[in-house]
């Protein structure tokens, strides 16, 4: 099983939601905080991204630009600082605003934007995930990201001249760009000076030993899996895998398989019709009533509670 899909998978609630932006100098862009995430890539022109309005943690975007708000941070986008944005709001259904209909003809923008969200449950928050820095910025560099490149080039495509079908490939490449955002954060070999993201999460996805365990246990969370067993399918000693497995992901491993065979648990109950005993079997219960009380220890209420109310 792929971690990094399981980590996103397991966060990831309705459908993402994207559009194309024309600005016109001088332009503004506020946008107010909110549970999920979400993206931005500057396709032409330039701009400015404020983390939270902080003019002193500005980020300057060119051409290719890419960026990521992995924690839902209010942010704001401006042609040049000091210019006064206008508002956005994301909608109930966790939207921003639709843009207006782009003109066959008239003036050029002087910025086309591509952007993003996706909405997120932060209550199961996977830590994967929590690592990521307020904005994740991956400059364009001729040759990098190509797949990255190829799937931005296919959604702006959609989005500027909407075909049969647009609809369902629109919400598949928007979420394949949050798999390759990620994937270029994590394992890009050239980072870029001065933005080397910590130990951690990173080098659990890289080291095998650690990437081998982690591809176990979410393969097959009902497993009984001991840390002998998860340390042998790296060829490393008990001790020596608990203090590395510990010291990247932030708990010990079998601390960790609970967790991710609760967040599973959770998915299923949202997501599916399976019967409570299925969904305790494929956690690695027994019983239901073993299950049941593993459960509300950790979500604080009843599976069938959790399943209503989701």
């Amino acid at each position: 099983m792929d971690v990094l899909s399981d980590a996103v998978a397991a966060m990831r609630l309705g459908r993402p939601h994207s559009a194309l932006r024309d600005k016109f100098a001088p332009w503004g862009s506020r946008f107010d905080a909110h549970d999920g995430a979400g993206f931005h890539v500057l396709l032409r022109g330039s701009a400015w991204l404020l983390p939270e309005g902080d003019a002193a943690r500005a980020v300057s975007l060119g051409p290719g630009d890419v960026v990521f708000l992995a924690h839902g941070r209010g942010h704001t986008l401006v042609s040049e600082i000091g210019v006064e944005p206008d508002p956005l709001t994301l909608d109930e259904d966790g939207n921003w605003p639709a843009p207006p209909p782009r003109p066959s003809v008239g003036p050029t923008p002087d910025t086309v934007m591509l952007c993003g969200a996706y909405q997120l449950e932060r209550a199961r928050a996977h830590p994967l995930l929590g690592e990521l820095p307020d904005v994740v910025h991956l400059p364009a560099r001729v040759g990098a990201h190509r797949s990255l490149r190829a799937a931005i080039e296919l959604l702006g495509d959609e989005l500027d001249a909407p075909r049969p079908g647009s609809d369902t490939i629109v919400s598949a490449l928007v979420d394949t760009l949050l798999l390759y955002i990620l994937r270029a954060w994590w394992l890009d070999p050239e980072r870029e000076p001065g933005h080397e993201h910590p130990a951690g999460w990173s080098s659990a996805l890289t080291e095998p030993p650690l990437a081998a365990a982690l591809r176990a246990m979410h393969a097959d969370p009902a497993h009984g899996w001991t840390v002998a067993e998860l340390a042998g399918l790296g060829g490393l000693s008990r001790a020596a895998f608990a203090r590395r497995f510990a010291a990247a992901v932030g708990m010990p491993p079998l601390a960790y398989l609970t967790w991710w065979r609760m967040t599973t648990a959770g998915r299923l109950l949202r997501e599916a019709d399976e019967p409570l005993r299925v969904v305790a079997q494929r956690a690695g219960y027994a019983s239901e009533f073993a299950f049941a009380k593993a459960f509300r220890r950790e979500f604080g209420v009843a599976p069938g509670q959790y399943r209503k109310a989701s």
